[in-house]
């Protein structure tokens, strides 16, 4: 097998020009590319942690980021538990942070 060199220009897979995508975290616009996934646009806004647990009162934020633990989830137009790791950010999204809480114990 030989090796092949390909043009920069001419690199299927080469990304285009940028496009900016503004998310609207708590009330705070956030910008990040168009293709990111809402955890993407978080991280590179230095945010690390958008969901609070019920137990322990623990921060969380990505942890596997390809969908299998659930510990980044966040609200998206009012509709919670979306894996914001698998989510692409559109423009305009309204994202709220989750603050997980556990059931009042009435005795």
């Amino acid at each position: 097998m030989t090796a092949r060199a390909m043009p920069p220009g001419g690199d299927p897979v080469r990304p285009g020009a940028a496009e900016a995508v503004t998310i609207v975290v708590d009330g705070e616009p956030v910008t990040g590319v168009r293709g990111q996934s809402i955890a993407g646009v978080l991280l590179a806004a230095d945010r690390t942690a958008w969901r609070t647990t019920a137990a322990g009162r623990r921060p969380r934020g990505i942890f596997c980021g390809i969908g299998v633990c659930f510990d980044c989830l966040v609200a998206v137009g009012g509709v919670r538990d979306i894996r914001a790791c698998q989510r692409p950010a559109t423009d305009g999204d309204l994202v709220t942070t989750q603050d997980e809480t556990l059931p009042e114990t009435t005795s």
